[in-house]
């Protein structure tokens, strides 16, 4: 069915009215707004539906993206009986029962696609009940979820299924579904050129919620007989959406992982982006801190000594002044972490003596430098031949302080830069004085 003959489809009028994303909901492939990667003519699902055959799919993608209308087109493209449950509203008793009608089914000679939204809210029995019914070809599963299935659905799960990644309708996306929705109220958008981005960043990608704005929008306009709407009226009519952000869940990672890799890549703009976007989403301002920290440890460290002192004192400054005006503080901190000179040494040495502890076991230190406060010690040799360091001339006496059984390893290997140059420097000065008196 067309988008055209979709506007003309007539409602009973004893219905109440149907909401504008119900009423341009896509019938095909085609219609589909903002996938191109996955549908039209060489994409993915379209070569599914060429060769005739829907394997089991997970379709990962943000909410409003098109999952649930997607898994209803492909059931039209099959001969398969279609049927449809929510992990939210389902628990054991109806997995068993449409497992039970799938396996009727299948004894008349039809075979079962079943549609399961928000599949990871299954927990993991839930999800393994789905395996012997998938791999015997009981039912083909199409499951949609907002989450990311490497860390939400069971492995062996995701081996027996295919994963779509749906992404958010992007700005050329919106104005499509902007133009279906013109031609459906039958007039231009009562929003100026100009404020368009104003009502689509409204919408964070969420092709449903934005036909909702729309709908607002238009019938808004159409009570006031006017043609344009004012930034004003636009902002009394639309309560502002909260990002997409779930501290719990998938979002929250992906937004730490921007903000460390920016502050990692130098990059000041970029941190403070993903920083407020963390604090507009709710996220927990002491975490944030915590997280400021190890990134001056990690990332920092010896390249400048201070970035610790900088993100320990803005940790500080904000448990003593609070929200809001704690978090300059950490954005100060931010900043100069992404400004300062880089270098995870330390972090790379920490984990080469942490996997040489584990690979040498319980080797005893060096009897030289052990301390004797018994005679039976002393006997033993414990501390024979201990140089005091400050009783050399250079302040460096050159022993061997790894266990006898054990080579000399090299663990921390700074860069030349930042304060680390120094160390470098002293380091190599210490080599040559080592090699000297050995």
């Amino acid at each position: 069915m067309s988008q055209d003959t979709l506007f003309e489809t007539p409602q009973n009028e004893n219905e109440p009215a149907r909401p504008l994303p119900d009423m341009l909901r896509p019938q095909t492939l085609d219609d589909i707004a903002g996938q191109g990667h996955l549908i039209g003519e060489g994409k993915p699902l379209s070569r599914m539906i060429a060769r005739g055959h829907i394997p089991s799919l997970i379709l990962w993608g943000p909410p409003g993206t098109g999952k649930t209308t997607l898994a209803r087109i492909l059931a039209g493209h099959t001969d398969l009986h279609f049927d449809q449950l929510s992990a939210i509203f389902s628990g054991v008793k109806e997995l068993r029962t449409a497992f039970d009608q799938a396996k009727m089914r299948r004894q008349n000679g039809k075979a079962t696609l079943l549609f399961v939204d928000e599949i990871h809210r299954f927990n993991k029995s839930q999800q393994d009940a789905f395996l012997p019914v998938v791999e015997d070809g009981t039912i083909t599963l199409i499951g949609a979820t907002t989450e990311n299935p490497s860390f939400e659905l069971n492995a062996a799960l995701l081996s027996r299924a295919q994963v779509m990644v749906l992404n958010r309708l992007d700005n050329a996306a919106l104005k499509t579904l902007t133009q279906r929705a013109e031609k459906y109220y039958r007039r231009d958008m009562p929003v100026a050129a100009t404020d368009f981005e104003y009502v689509s960043a409204l919408a964070d990608g969420d092709g449903r919620y934005f036909l909702s704005l729309l709908e607002q929008l238009f019938e808004y306009a159409e009570q006031a007989s006017v043609e344009i709407l004012t930034r004003d009226q636009i902002s009394e009519i639309i309560q502002k959406r909260a990002p997409l952000y779930d501290k719990g869940e998938d979002a929250h990672y992906n937004l730490v992982s921007a903000l460390h890799k920016s502050v990692r890549g130098s990059d000041p703009d970029a941190a403070l982006y993903w920083f407020a976007r963390m604090l507009s989403g709710g996220e927990d301002p002491h975490f944030i801190a915590r997280r400021i920290v190890r990134m001056a440890s990690e990332d920092i460290g010896n390249a400048d000594p201070q970035a610790m002192g900088v993100a320990m004192a803005a940790w500080q400054t904000f448990e003593r002044l609070g929200s809001p005006e704690g978090e300059l503080a950490l954005a100060q901190a931010l900043v100069y972490l992404a400004t300062a000179p880089k270098s995870n040494a330390v972090y790379a040495a920490y984990k080469a003596a942490m996997q040489a502890a584990k690979q040498t076991g319980s080797l005893t230190p060096p009897k030289h430098i052990l301390n004797a406060p018994t005679d039976l010690m002393k006997d033993q040799g414990y501390g024979d031949g201990y140089a005091y360091d400050h009783d050399t001339e250079e302040g460096f006496s050159g022993q061997n302080y790894f266990p006898d059984e054990m080579e000399r390893a090299r663990f921390y290997s700074p860069p030349d830069r930042g304060f680390e140059r120094d160390i470098n420097k002293r380091l190599s000065y210490w080599q040559k004085l080592r090699e000297q008196k050995n």
